[in-house]
C-alpha cells in the first residue's frame, strides 16, 4: 500500500485502501499497523488534523480493529 509522509513526531507515514477501508500507519519507531473498517473520513482527518499522534489516539486507536504488522 502506498503510505503518505504525516508530519508527526509519533507517525512517519499513512495509506488507505478505499476498497477495502483499511488504513495502514508506520510509526516513527518503524512499527506498522493496519486498521480495518475505516471509513474515509477518518483518514482525510489524519492526514489534515494539527496533531496526527492525538487524533490518532483520539479517534482510531482502540477504535477500529487493528493488526500489527512489523
Amino acid at each position: 500500500m502506498r503510505r503518505h509522509h504525516i508530519d508527526s513526531t509519533a507517525i512517519a507515514s499513512a495509506g488507505y485502501d478505499a476498497a477495502t477501508a483499511m488504513l495502514e500507519i508506520e510509526f516513527t519507531s518503524g512499527d506498522v499497523y493496519r486498521y480495518f473498517a475505516v471509513p474515509p473520513s477518518i483518514h482525510r482527518g489524519l492526514r489534515a488534523a494539527e496533531s496526527a499522534g492525538r487524533f490518532f489516539r483520539e479517534r482510531i486507536r482502540d477504535v477500529y480493529p487493528s493488526e500489527h504488522v512489523r
